[in-house]
């Protein structure tokens, strides 16, 4: 396998949506997760983990320290591509692959009908590819190439 993702995401529906479309891409690729709860460990199979630190609004002083941990785990993996499904910590790692100027894929929740998450919009600034799971929601920044359910 010559090309790796780094695939992260939080714990709950971001990270089974997360697994969804990793799953299939795992026959390809190397695939390298991250996850902010360590029995996600025990949903990635033979693939290497790494634990990062989970941050929300409420407690973003938690944003720079995992900001310079999930920097130094992409230059060690040095991935093909970052791929995440949210929330905030997923965001970081776009803004760190950005830096790093890593290929970048933000796939806004599905839970988001109405409009993108406020990740979702920040990442839509950074990342290089930003996709919606519902067609309304789709412009020119944002793609809709269906769902991940």
């Amino acid at each position: 396998m010559d090309k790796k993702i780094f695939a992260a995401a939080s714990l709950g529906g971001h990270w089974q949506q997360l697994l969804r479309i990793t799953r299939p891409l795992e026959e390809r690729f190397e695939v390298v997760y991250a996850s902010t709860h360590p029995k996600c460990v025990t949903m990635t199979g033979d693939a290497k983990f790494y634990l990062m630190p989970d941050f929300s609004r409420k407690d973003a002083w938690r944003l720079l320290p995992a900001f310079f941990r999930l920097l130094r785990i992409l230059k060690r993996e040095h991935p093909d591509a970052i791929l995440t499904t949210g929330a905030a910590p997923g965001l970081v790692c776009i803004l760190a692959g950005w830096l790093l100027r890593y290929k970048t894929i933000w796939v806004d929740s599905i839970a988001n009908a109405a409009h993108l998450s406020a990740s979702g919009r920040i990442a839509r600034c950074f990342a290089s590819r930003v996709y919606t799971q519902w067609p309304d929601l789709a412009d020119s920044k944002v793609t809709f190439a269906g769902t991940v359910l």
